[in-house]
């Protein structure tokens, strides 16, 4: 990959790993902080495995209805360091054509007492980096990295 397809976002948390990790692998925290407020998440499920299924689904304030968010598959699991997913397969490996392919690539570095909390995302084409980043990308993943923070930091 290059840096033209390649989007970075990272943040000191003052957690411990363990605390960013359960923010993640637990669905009611999940839901807490995954998408940017005042839009509502809907975790449908978190399996994490190598080929279990990642779905959320997202509602605005006035919204009724629950509208598709992400709808992936993790490739890595590795608690309270790592944690990989994609959005070009769903669970069980099964392929599929979404609205916008990637794969994240999430850290959880011990560091000063907290953690560096570190995002990565892989695009398939420069274009549709840069799409990603004109859509917000660093505004709504900051927030929600913010809102992981508030989460867990004590």
């Amino acid at each position: 990959m290059t840096h033209d397809t390649t989007l970075t976002i990272s943040r000191l948390i003052a957690a411990p790993p363990s605390a960013v990790w359960d923010a993640w692998s637990v669905p009611e925290n999940l839901a807490k902080w995954w998408i940017p407020a005042p839009i509502e998440c809907q975790v449908v499920k978190l399996d994490l495995r190598p080929g279990g299924g990642f779905v959320t689904r997202m509602r605005e304030a006035a919204g009724t209805d629950f509208q598709p968010h992400v709808d992936g598959c993790f490739l890595e699991a590795v608690p309270n360091e790592r944690l990989v997913f994609t959005t070009v397969l769903t669970e069980g490996w099964q392929p599929t054509e979404p609205w916008l392919a990637l794969t994240a690539i999430l850290t959880f570095e011990a560091k000063d007492g907290g953690t560096l909390y570190s995002a990565r995302v892989l695009h398939k084409t420069p274009e549709d980096s840069a799409k990603h980043d004109e859509m917000g990308f660093y505004e709504g993943w900051g927030t929600a990295i913010g809102q992981l923070a508030k989460l867990v930091e004590r």
